[in-house]
């Protein structure tokens, strides 16, 4: 099989290109960046007292998806664009310890076991409070200080197309409840297609709601902003927050409004315009409720085209919304694979999942997982050139 998988280091040095260049081959006019390379000795190493590696797939025409336990995060993706010339898409570091600072803003990692917010920091089932970290304001973000993207997830099976990593929460870890069992696999096609499949058991009654939060620039990492991207999202309402970014419970028509993605626009075309939901989100930090165009079992969601690269990525899930995050908080706090810092909003995120607040939210699609159930979703994210 012409797929493979491998721990990088065992068959010694990989070179990891970074931005969109191809080994000898001039690079692309729009970049600007230089080239480094990543082995075991530069990205492996110890956290928490546990081994973290990276891992690849690559198919047959030379995509390549690179991926580390820790977090069980993707930390490289490089699709061809529309010259051809191989471009990794996603924000990251070249050391696993990097990873290991509050100040990284979740870069391709696993969110949960609630991603996206929970108000107060609190949620009631079947009567019995449960009280979470308070880690975004008032607010509990992402599962809390750890939750499942600080922590050493093991990798239960591999092949030459795919990785399954998996990860228990203990009960009351991060303040939810049940021992919850995770795992996530991803797979490459020949069709340029990454999957991500999620699957969530636990003996106690729990909420659950996984997603990726990889930040995206189909330029190139560190090529520059994400604002001329053109963009579709496949939704024609939104939720709106309050002033902590927690939905009203109102699902809004997107129609007539800087929300109203639905056919395609720059993501900078309305970032700016007088609307109190882009105050709120310094931008667009918003969850999407996806129409009912269906393609097969899956949702569409998004639709996003690199301005300089002409490569396309196409979402498709199985969730019921999507959080659009324009980059509205970097700030330029951390180095990247190629040198340059996480600058303002050059990078942006699109992760399929259910609404946020949907243990306080009746009227949301639920997030419930009692014993004996299985937790099953997966997104898959198609990668093309225009």
């Amino acid at each position: 099989m012409i797929n493979r998988f491998r721990l990088i280091g065992i068959m010694g040095v990989i070179g990891i290109l970074v931005a969109c260049q191809q080994p000898g081959t001039p690079k692309s006019q729009y970049d600007t960046s230089t080239s480094v390379k990543m082995d075991s000795a530069t990205f492996a190493g110890k956290v928490d007292g546990k081994d973290v590696h990276l891992y690849e797939l690559k198919n047959k025409n030379g995509v390549q998806a690179y991926f580390t336990n820790f977090g069980a995060r993707i930390v490289g993706l490089w699709v061809p664009d529309k010259d051809g010339n191989l471009c990794d898409v996603v924000l990251g570091f070249t050391k696993a310890a990097d990873y290991h600072n509050p100040k990284e803003p979740y870069f391709g990692t696993i969110v949960g076991p609630f991603g996206n917010r929970i108000a107060k920091g609190t949620f009631k089932l079947d009567g019995q409070t449960y009280n979470l970290p308070i880690n975004n304001g008032v607010n509990t973000l992402h599962g809390g200080f750890k939750g499942v993207h600080f922590a050493n997830w093991s990798v239960k099976s591999s092949d030459e197309s795919s990785i399954t990593f998996a990860y228990t929460l203990a009960d009351k870890a991060e303040g939810f409840p049940g021992n919850i069992a995770m795992e996530v696999t991803y797979t490459l096609n020949d069709q340029n297609e990454l999957m991500i499949s999620y699957q969530a058991q636990s003996d106690k009654k729990t909420v659950i709601n996984l997603t990726n939060h990889a930040y995206f620039n189909l330029n190139g990492e560190g090529s520059g902003t994400i604002l001329d991207h053109q963009m579709q999202i496949f939704a024609d309402r939104f939720t709106p927050v309050d002033s902590t970014l927690i939905p009203t419970g109102e699902l809004k028509q997107v129609q007539g409004s800087a929300f109203d993605f639905t056919s395609v626009k720059t993501i900078g075309q309305d970032i700016n315009a007088d609307d109190q939901q882009l105050t709120y989100g310094k931008g667009y930090d918003h969850n999407f409720v996806l129409s009912k165009q269906t393609e097969g079992e899956w949702y569409k969601a998004a639709h996003v085209v690199g301005d300089k690269s002409g490569i396309v990525m196409d979402i498709l899930t199985q969730e019921p919304g999507i959080q659009f995050y324009s980059g509205n908080f970097m700030n330029e706090l951390v180095q990247l694979k190629n040198g340059t810092k996480d600058s303002f909003r050059t990078g942006f995120c699109l992760e399929p999942q259910h609404f946020p607040d949907s243990p306080n939210q009746p009227s949301f699609p639920s997030t419930e997982l009692n014993p004996g159930q299985v937790y099953q979703t997966k997104s898959l994210y198609r990668f093309s050139v225009k």
